[in-house]
């Protein structure tokens, strides 16, 4: 891909994170270097990635909208998405694949 072009985000696989005020984590679905996450609660999510299941996500890590989407570059090395919500509690998606725009 050369550089300024943008890709159509192909979807490998999507899990999904029962989030809370406590962090959690869960195994990504899937292959590629993006991830759309999609907060499905009515608070902000804080969402981190890592390696293995050890990862966990504060409140100082990368924030996501309620209702809102993020399309991040988490390498393809990324196996775990961690999340904590700002109250409450609800649903984060994470969907893995490849592209820079959707």
């Amino acid at each position: 891909m050369s550089i300024g072009a943008t890709q159509p985000f192909r979807v490998a696989g999507t899990a999904t994170l029962a989030a809370g005020t406590v962090s959690a984590n869960v195994a990504l679905a899937g292959a590629g270097e993006a991830v759309l996450v999609f907060n499905a609660s009515a608070a902000i999510a804080f969402v981190r990635f890592g390696t293995d299941a050890s990862i966990t996500a504060s409140v100082s890590d990368t924030p996501v909208p309620p209702g809102g989407r993020a399309l991040l570059h988490v390498g393809e090395y990324a196996r775990t998405a961690a999340a904590v919500l700002a109250a409450g509690s609800g649903n984060v998606f994470f969907t893995r694949g490849e592209g820079t725009t959707y």
